[in-house]
């Protein structure tokens, strides 16, 4: 039996309007921190400058939710700004090394150390020999 396997398999579906199921999360938990925030500072403040915060947090988490850059969402565009000014602005492209990984930030340092030694018969044998001198001792 063959599957149909789906080529944009990471792009998210709307769900309510144009909203995914993660930008709905992002909103919901950002309207109710937001909400929480105004009742805390309404009885203190008033409700006119209580809504200055609320206001506030309510734009900021619109603003995560509905970031999209570069076909990056708002955490992945902020690693990669972060990535970028940490790291030199300029990459010179070296044979034989990997310079980029997703997981790393830091660059890839290169090993300038590399030895051109030739294994023979004798070294092995005597390697061999030192390590069942080794083992015998024990």
């Amino acid at each position: 039996m063959q599957y149909k396997i789906p080529v944009q398999i990471e792009n998210e579906d709307p769900i309510v309007l144009w909203l995914s199921l993660r930008q709905l999360t992002i909103i919901m938990v950002g309207g109710w921190l937001a909400y929480s925030v105004f009742n805390g500072l309404v009885p203190q403040v008033g409700k006119e400058i209580a809504a200055i915060p609320g206001i506030l947090i309510f734009g900021i988490t619109l603003m995560i939710a509905l970031f999209k850059q570069y076909e990056m969402t708002f955490v992945p565009f902020v690693l990669a700004i972060l990535r970028f000014n940490i790291n030199y602005k300029e990459r010179i492209w070296q044979k034989w090394v990997d310079s980029y990984s997703p997981i790393d930030i830091g660059y890839v340092a290169i090993n300038q150390n590399k030895q051109d030694t030739q294994i023979t018969l004798k070294n092995k044998s005597e390697q061999i020999q030192e390590l069942s001198q080794n083992l015998d001792k024990i």
